[in-house]
């Protein structure tokens, strides 16, 4: 029998949770060995692209744009609809924004049976924007929102409720392993943080742009120093705020406390030496760093912002705080810090809540549901006919 060929569409090869996920999905569909997986994008760039190179699915075609309305959108439609044509695709993902326009109007004009969009983040579209990504979602059967509060935005913004399919992200458990304390110096000295060697370690990963407000979580450290003098902060990311938090650190007086590790492409050894991760962010879709820090052994002090309350249970596996809020970003981390044996047992709790909801194993079983649904459905079925299908009779969507 031939096996469904899957094209998963990512705008970049960059290090960011979208494009992330898109990967990790492409490697769990290839190594089931149920489908044909391609790989396309809109920018050919990252230091991802070797992790798909590694898969070899071969041609990995680049779409590349420069806007919505020019003569070069033209060509780079007529181009991938070609494409799809050409390579029987029978089922098209797209991942962001960008690919979402782009890919689910090619799919349609190229007659794809199934196209399904995604929304990873809240709160961060323009009414434009929003508008217009409306118009691809009508081109899609299903809208993959990877939390609850994403799907609730998408259903306030207009996009029919039961086409609507919460499915968390996954994670690769096999590389998160609880604290190595026979390794801590070498993982350490590896990330240029030997002179914590004594010291208890608060991390927050997350790129160093605005939205993630690694401002507070420093003015935050501040206060926890001054309570709790042997702790070290680390914030690993990269990003255009990298010499503004610098200065800032500087300026709370925390230049010995606080250590930047730039981009962080071995998250896993770096949580297996912290005692607490951290998010700050003021504004999230589903948090890929909440359910790493859970599957690492980590409690969680986090804001409260999209799918973290769908992940945290607060005072079990974490707290949660309001953005922006220092004060009590800071009194959590005190009150983890001072409670050694109760913020490890919140970690192994974490812990446990990830391997049942979210991993890797849960993702694909998800993703291969909702595929074989769709696939099911005659052509001509619209979005009331295909809902039925789609629905989970325990939750609104395929979420565990």
């Amino acid at each position: 029998m031939t096996k469904p060929r899957v094209l998963q569409l990512m705008d970049s090869f960059n290090q960011g949770g979208s494009e992330r996920q898109a990967v990790q999905l492409a490697q769990l569909l290839h190594q089931s060995g149920e489908y044909d997986v391609l790989v396309a994008c809109l920018d050919g760039r990252g230091v991802l692209r070797a992790e798909i190179e590694k898969l070899g699915l071969g041609e990995i075609p680049e779409f590349p744009l420069t806007s919505f309305y020019d003569a070069n959108f033209a060509r780079q439609m007529i181009r991938f609809t070609r494409y799809l044509r050409q390579h029987n695709v029978a089922i098209v993902q797209s991942s962001d924004f960008y690919t979402n326009i782009f890919g689910l109007f090619g799919a349609k004009l190229a007659d794809v049976p199934v196209r399904i969009a995604a929304r990873r983040e809240s709160g961060k579209r323009s009414a434009f924007k929003r508008r217009i990504e409306r118009l691809a979602y009508r081109q899609a059967q299903a809208v993959i929102a990877n939390c609850e509060a994403v799907r609730d935005e998408l259903i306030v913004e207009g996009v029919p409720a039961t086409k609507v399919i919460t499915s968390y992200n996954g994670l690769e458990l096999a590389k998160f392993k609880p604290r190595q304390e026979s390794r801590r110096q070498e993982l350490l000295a590896s990330f240029g943080l030997s002179a914590v060697a004594e010291r208890r370690v608060v991390t927050i990963v997350a790129n160093l742009r605005p939205v993630k407000d690694q401002a507070t979580f420093l003015q935050a450290a501040r206060l926890v120093r001054d309570v709790v003098p042997d702790v070290a902060f680390c914030l690993a990311g990269e990003g255009e705020l990298l010499a503004s938090l610098r200065q800032q650190a500087a300026q709370l007086g925390l230049a010995e406390d606080v250590f930047f590790t730039g981009r962080c492409e071995r998250v896993a050894d770096l949580l297996s030496v912290s005692d607490i991760g951290v998010l700050s962010s003021a504004s999230e879709g589903f948090s890929n760093a909440i359910i790493e820090y859970m599957a690492a052994g980590l409690p969680v002090v986090a804001t409260n912002v999209g799918g973290a309350r769908e992940a945290v249970i607060e005072a079990e596996t974490g707290f949660l705080v309001q953005p922006g809020d220092a004060d009590a970003m800071a009194r959590r981390l005190i009150e983890l810090l001072n409670n050694p044996s109760r913020s490890r047992a919140m970690g192994e709790r974490a812990r446990r809540i990830v391997e049942e909801k979210f991993s890797s194993t849960a993702l694909l079983e998800r993703t291969r549901r909702l595929y074989e649904r769709l696939l099911t459905l005659p052509p001509s079925a619209n979005s009331s006919e295909l809902n039925p299908a789609l629905m989970d009779s325990k939750s609104r969507g395929l979420s565990r």
